[in-house]
């Protein structure tokens, strides 16, 4: 199985003027955690949280409505090609401690994919969890 079959290709992003409440909206109101940031050819720049607006905006007292999301996102982006092996996403998250992905072709994003994604899957859900258990006891080691 590729990364194709298992990816999300409806990609909600954001662009990097924008302000962090702006951001905060979209993943509101798509239920989401995290949003690509793109320029407005699809080019991924890097990828916000909602961590990411809470820790580097709201903690430090900034007014959401003024900062933007060039500022807090995280810029250092892991992503993968829709051609990889699944296993190899999952592999990736692990290595890399993230819970989603971003996913490009010829420099443009165009699908995401989570561990909910490979956790949905019976032939995955084994992968996902493994996955996910690294993150988390690296995360208890932090």
């Amino acid at each position: 199985m590729k990364v194709k079959d298992v990816m999300s290709s409806k990609v909600v992003s954001v662009a990097p003027g924008e302000s962090a409440a702006v951001a905060a909206r979209l993943l509101a109101r798509h239920n989401v955690g995290a949003l690509p940031v793109c320029t407005s050819d699809g080019k991924l720049r890097g990828m916000l949280t909602d961590r990411d607006i809470v820790l580097r905006c709201v903690a430090t007292d900034e007014d959401p409505y003024n900062v933007k999301v060039s500022d807090i996102m995280t810029r250092r982006v892991v992503s993968i090609s829709p051609k990889e092996k699944a296993q190899a996403a999952t592999d990736l998250m692990a290595r890399e401690q993230i819970r989603r992905l971003p996913v490009e072709d010829n420099g443009k994003i165009i699908g995401m994919v989570s561990l909910g994604d490979f956790a949905k899957r019976p032939d995955y859900s084994t992968e996902a969890a493994d996955a996910l258990a690294e993150i988390s006891m690296n995360m208890k080691r932090l």
